[in-house]
Formats: structure tokens, C-alpha cells, sequence
């Protein structure tokens, strides 16, 4: 299951697009946003962001 963004959660730091290995989270309106096709499930994401707007549900 590809990683979730919390739109309200999102403060657009980007930390995710820069951690991300597969290249699958690009920003879109200052918000994080997750390409379902490009992820690989590996939970960087989900441990990189700083408000916990990330999950893996």
C-alpha cells in the first residue's frame, strides 16, 4: 500500500521529496503528494517528515 499524505498536516519542508529513494512524492500547492505507481512501500517517507503527516494505513 503506497504511503497517505495528511494534506492539513503537510507543511511543504520537502524533506520527503528528498529522502524518497523511488522518486514517487512530488509537491504539488506547497502540499506533499504521492504517486502511487512510483512507490515502493518503504516507509522513508513515513520516518523522514517532522509533523507526522505521512503514514502507510
Amino acid at each position: 500500500m503506497p504511503a497517505i499524505v495528511d494534506e492539513e498536516k503537510c507543511d511543504g519542508c520537502e524533506s520527503c521529496v528528498e529522502e524518497c529513494p523511488s522518486e514517487a512524492i512530488k509537491m504539488a500547492d506547497e502540499k506533499a503528494g504521492v504517486d502511487a505507481d512510483l512507490c515502493v512501500d518503504c516507509g522513508v517517507c513515513v520516518d523522514t517528515c517532522p509533523v507526522e503527516a505521512i503514514s502507510m494505513e
